[in-house]
């Protein structure tokens, strides 16, 4: 049985779009689009972890909002357990640091893209 992870991701939303981000070559599920985020730290709120993972990953900080969905899927090397928060960046512009893009997409683009699987879920609340 795979081991079970509990991951955390930031939903920004910029008016009728929201940040998607690619993980870069190199990383697990290298090419796929997720809300960026990740791995709860043992003894974190999920909010403080996501709150860490916004400035490892992107360099900014942000305010962590409403839980939207927690969704759960199987992948070959894990289970992944993932909890999305409404954000908003109160201090710097996201850079790329494990991701190869970033960009803000509307709900008719979020569903052309090739999204992780445990993160489609949020898209799809995203774009009713």
């Amino acid at each position: 049985m795979a081991k079970s992870i509990s991951v955390v991701g930031a939903v920004f939303v910029d008016g009728s779009r929201f940040l998607a981000a690619r993980k870069r070559e190199g990383k697990p599920l290298a090419g796929y689009w997720e809300f960026p985020g990740g791995k709860i730290e043992p003894g974190e709120a999920p909010e403080q972890a996501l709150r860490r993972e916004l400035n490892e990953e992107l360099a900014v900080d942000a305010d962590i909002g409403p839980h939207i969905t927690t969704a759960t899927y199987e992948y070959n090397h894990a289970t992944i357990e993932l909890a999305t928060y409404s954000c908003t960046i109160v201090n710097g512009t996201p850079q790329l640091t494990d991701h190869d893009e970033i960009r803000w997409v509307t709900a008719e683009e979020a569903r052309e893209l090739n999204w992780a699987p445990a993160d489609i879920p949020t898209v799809e609340i995203l774009c009713r």
